[in-house]
């Protein structure tokens, strides 16, 4: 601090002093800024190319399948396959999504080889029809690049993690084209209750990168027009709440039935050939008995339907039930597609019968499914604006709070932590139940 009634040599010094602090300071911000933009630069390239790709190749292999029926026959097969390619290279404990976070929790570095793996099983997958998404996927192939980045560049155990961040980011904004959610969500989903604001930055710029990567390359990105939004007038909201309720249920169901398949799968079939050949073969036989393709694959169409008003009934629990076979079995992609399947199946119905508009009860129910599932609610806000833009946002978040408190410590991924009771401020530290 300068002193007006000092000595013009001490006012000198002391301005000298005050100079040399900020430009410490001024130097150390610019360092950090560049050496961001520089690795966000580089993984936003690398993972958008990849995202890129990879949905090209998801969407060829889904129309595929579309015009030759009975590459659904083929399921088993490619179980059996997608097992070998694990084994042959190593990796036959892959832990999937929960492996990136324990390598943004605990710097546990990630292998190269997860990345084709993943993009060659999950595309594999929905070629032969298994009911499984690709966003957990595009995590996985993000942050196994991003990983595989920072250990060539020498960086220390706190930048290492944030530059899986940043690759989590860039690779959910390719593949699904909300880049602020991706941002956010890579940020959140770690910890729940602990931002690691320092990642803000290359998980930002990032995914925007990705995202301006992937859409060049020829990628798209899903927007959903919503019918008939009501004004958020009290009965509105006693509405939106009661939804809200009944989508932490569906939380809460969908994960104990992932958890339930791959349990029984294990208990009853000790060898994975087996395990994922007479997973193919259910899914097989449910597909045939439903006399229907829309639960096969990540059902985006199915989505889009109801988001437009129009959902079977018991849509969201026969989807609930191929994914658990599908994925309980080993066969790999992702949940997250197949949580906004259900969730908007469901919210389009019961938003029906709640008195809501079906087009708005769908999105609700996606977005609060979504949050029920994956414990991010800052999440499932930003990602509900970006997909179906400003209208109505104040009842998606009522919907997403709503769903956040009372779906318990359930969630899709066991290596995720909540750090704060969702009832009352106080530390819990605890791991969620998967």
């Amino acid at each position: 601090m300068i002193r007006q009634n000092e000595p013009k040599w001490i006012k000198h010094i002391r301005w000298r002093q005050y100079l040399r602090k900020w430009r410490v300071f001024l130097l150390q911000q610019g360092r950090a800024l560049v050496k961001w933009f520089v690795f966000s630069c580089v993984i936003g390239l690398v993972v958008g190319v990849a995202g890129a790709a990879f949905h090209h190749t998801v969407e060829y292999a889904t129309a595929l399948r579309g015009e030759h029926g009975w590459l659904l026959f083929t399921l088993p097969l490619a179980g059996l396959l997608i097992v070998s390619l694990y084994r042959l290279c190593g990796m036959e404990r892959d832990r999937g999504t929960n492996f990136v976070l324990i390598a943004v929790r605990e710097n546990e570095p990630m292998r190269l080889l997860t990345a084709p793996l993943i993009f060659v099983s999950t595309a594999l997958s929905h070629l032969a029809g298994g009911s499984t998404g690709r966003e957990g996927a595009a995590l996985q192939l993000g942050g196994a690049l991003s990983c595989k980045i920072g250990r060539l560049m020498h960086l220390d155990e706190k930048d290492a993690r944030i530059v899986t961040m940043c690759g989590m980011a860039a690779g959910f904004s390719a593949l699904f084209g909300t880049p602020l959610a991706a941002a956010v969500f890579a940020m959140e989903v770690v910890s729940v209750g602990v931002m690691y604001y320092a990642a803000i930055f290359p998980c930002v710029f990032g995914a925007l990168l990705a995202h301006r990567v992937a859409l060049h390359l020829g990628s798209e990105a899903p927007a959903y027009e919503l019918l008939n939004v009501p004004a958020p007038a009290l009965p509105t909201l006693l509405r939106v709440l009661a939804l809200g309720c009944l989508c932490a249920l569906l939380a809460i169901v969908f994960c104990w039935a992932l958890k339930m398949g791959a349990k029984l799968y294990t208990t009853y079939f000790k060898s994975p050939y087996v395990r994922i050949a007479v997973g193919g073969v259910l899914v097989v036989l449910v597909t045939l008995l439903t006399g229907t393709r829309d639960y096969n694959g990540a059902g985006m169409d199915v989505i889009a339907r109801a988001i437009g008003g129009q959902a079977h009934p018991v849509a969201f629990a026969l989807k609930i039930l191929l994914t658990a076979l599908t994925l309980g079995a080993g066969y790999k992609g992702g949940e997250i597609v197949p949580v906004f399947f259900t969730g908007a199946t469901f919210g389009c119905v019961m938003g029906g019968l709640l008195g809501l508009p079906p087009s708005f009860g769908a999105a609700l129910g996606m977005m609060a499914a979504f949050c029920g599932v994956t414990n991010c609610p800052l999440t499932s806000v930003i990602l509900a604006y970006e997909l179906f833009g400003g209208a109505g946002l104040p009842l998606f978040g009522l919907v997403c709070a709503v769903s956040y408190m009372l779906s318990g410590y359930s969630g899709l991924y066991s290596e995720q932590k909540i750090m704060y009771s969702k009832l009352r401020p106080e530390f819990i530290g605890r791991k969620t139940r998967h």
